[in-house]
């Protein structure tokens, strides 16, 4: 790793799958080095995939395999800018069709409990709009949506 700063993010066992998922969804990602287990340790034996170094979209991470005593949580997520209605049905849909859950306001969890936020510029250029009623019609109209449909949010910032 030559990164200063890197992300580890705990995985019961599947760091590698993960990771892996990640490299084939996002642009800009990809599988570093594998590292096993020089010997064994709580929750696993010598020779397991112990870390896995990889980025999403720019950013190095590590995916340790830790064991089932920690789990992810909406604390901490992965924000995506999409910049249209395809690149945010196809990362959304990517992740919820992986085994993933949808939630609230362009929010999912992928299948190891990693939280995404899936959110079109469209959206934060709305909600931020400086005119107040714009930016509270958008608002109002993002928080009744799971995954973001970029053209109600235009229409609801138009009025």
């Amino acid at each position: 790793m030559t990164s200063k700063n890197t992300i580890c993010l705990w995985y019961d066992g599947a760091a590698l799958e993960a990771a892996t998922f990640y490299a084939k969804t996002f642009p800009d990602s990809a599988v570093g080095a594998v590292h096993h287990a020089p010997g064994d340790y709580p929750d696993g034996k010598q020779g397991n995939v112990l870390t896995v170094e990889f980025t999403v979209m720019g950013i190095p991470c590590l995916g340790l395999n830790g064991g089932p005593m920690f789990k992810h949580n909406e604390a901490f997520s992965f924000q995506v800018a999409t910049d249209d209605q395809a690149e945010t049905d196809r990362l959304w849909d990517a992740i919820i069709d992986n085994g993933g859950s949808p939630s609230a306001c362009g929010w999912c969890k992928d299948k190891w409990g990693l939280s995404w936020q899936i959110t079109p510029r469209a959206l934060i250029a709305a909600v931020t709009d400086p005119d107040p009623a714009a930016a509270k019609r958008a608002f109002d109209a993002m928080m009744t949506m799971g995954k973001i449909d970029i053209a109600a949010i235009e229409a609801a910032r138009r009025g």
